[in-house]
């Protein structure tokens, strides 16, 4: 078996084997195939594609590349979520604490953020003193103790998958459906949940930009988490417009924190409870209808609020942040997006959205840039919102002056305003259980 083989069988339509893949994801590891035919072999795939027997194999030999987290202390109770990222997302942030006041394990390992989405990492490092990146058996021991804990993705897991898709980036083979699938799909088997929801967005502030493209994605990597003995559920979400009203790190944890403490936030609790609904209903095998109930009551009882503090403390958060958020640091320039014209806000830029709140400083164009947490956006009018000229529509925070002249040119270009109040779409496409 030789590289060129494999590279040859893609390339003319064919099947890959089971051994073909992990002797190429393992000698690609290992250094002995170069660059250059791995991305041969993606831009095969890329035009070929395979089929759900193909990418559970790729999604296998990937997350086998590295190190795997066991949780079998744990049985059948762990439950991950991935979102496939949009703005203003901190669903993480409320959804972890409910499903683990409602008995759920949740031993998370998430990313920081990278262009117009934000990273939940990011967010979590806004409060003082949390530790990101404890020893893996504080980790397991915070867990045991509260039910969640949210830590850094070790560079470990999947080494493979941050290998490809390096090349992908660079060889535009980034929106290779198979690719984009056990890419996600390996890092959260390496994970060790047991049951893993899927939070797949779509529209102009997502990946999936269609949601046709959105359902297949969310179907294929629910078919490769079966086939690997995951029970699964998925849920196709808007993207359209912004998660909640808040945008950037510390403005979101404020914003999860109200809603944790009852404040009804539109869009961003419907959405928690579904997501959340979800990690219960497969953890405990009740019905999703059950365990949105269950949801509910644990935010007006005030449990779900109780647990985020208990996490935040047990991994080394300043809780006196939480229990006043006016504690949090803010940025020195708040400016005001006011609007130039009467009528509807007909649709939002979301991409842009987000690109503007990176530019503000709460988000990184690579990898090495410094986030600012005090940076971002509040929304005071959304789509759908009739907006009188002179009006509030948005306040930006930001420490960077020409960045906040920039922004407000660039958030009014950012919507298109109608006379007539545009169709409503709702913030729930499908959830497939």
């Amino acid at each position: 078996m030789t590289a060129n083989e494999i590279i040859r069988t893609k390339r003319d339509a064919h099947h890959l084997s089971k051994s073909q893949i992990e002797y190429f994801i393992e000698e690609y590891v290992a250094g002995n195939i170069p660059d250059y035919q791995a991305s041969a072999l993606l831009m095969a795939i890329y035009f070929n594609g395979m089929d759900d027997q193909e990418t559970t194999y790729l999604t296998n030999a990937m997350a086998n590349s590295g190190n795997t987290i066991s949780l079998k202390k744990f049985r059948y109770d762990t439950v991950d979520k991935h979102s496939t990222g949009g703005v203003g997302d901190k669903t993480t942030l409320i959804v972890s604490p409910i499903a683990a006041c409602l008995g759920c394990k949740v031993a998370k390992m998430s990313g920081r953020g990278l262009g117009f989405t934000g990273g939940t990492v990011d967010k979590l490092m806004s409060i003082p003193n949390y530790k990101i990146s404890p020893p893996i058996d504080e980790f397991f021991k915070i867990v045991e103790k509260t039910g969640v804990s949210v830590i850094r993705q070790s560079d470990f897991v999947a080494p493979a998958d941050k290998k490809l898709y390096a090349l992908r980036d660079v060889t535009g083979s980034v929106e290779s459906l198979p690719l984009i699938a056990s890419s996600i799909m390996s890092k959260k088997i390496a994970l060790g949940s047991h049951s893993i929801v899927l939070d797949v967005k779509v529209g102009s502030g997502a990946f999936m930009k269609s949601y046709d493209d959105a359902l297949l994605l969310a179907n294929t990597m629910v078919n490769i988490g079966r086939n690997c003995n995951r029970n699964m559920a998925a849920i196709i979400t808007n993207m359209n417009t912004p998660l909640g009203n808040a945008i950037g790190n510390n403005l979101e944890v404020i914003e999860a924190i109200k809603l944790l403490k009852g404040e009804y936030i539109s869009g961003l609790y419907e959405e928690c409870v579904a997501i959340a609904g979800l990690m219960v209903a497969v953890t405990k095998s009740i019905s999703l209808d059950e365990a949105e109930a269950l949801v509910k009551d644990s935010i007006s009882s005030g449990a779900a609020y109780n647990k985020f503090i208990e996490w935040i403390s047990a991994q080394g958060g300043d809780i006196s942040y939480i229990e006043n958020t006016d504690k949090f640091e803010k940025a020195n320039i708040c400016c005001e997006v006011i609007s130039e014209k009467s009528g509807y806000i007909f649709s939002m830029d979301t991409e842009a959205i987000g690109s503007i709140a990176g530019t503000l400083g709460a988000g990184r164009k690579t990898v090495d840039d410094t986030v600012d947490y005090t940076a971002g956006i509040i929304l005071h009018k959304k789509t759908g919102d009739y907006v009188s000229m002179g009006e509030k529509l948005c306040t930006l925070f930001t420490n960077n002056s020409d960045a906040a002249k920039e922004g407000k040119t660039r958030y009014l270009n950012a919507l298109k305003f109608a006379d007539d109040r545009p169709k409503k779409h709702p913030t729930i496409y499908k959830i497939i259980h």
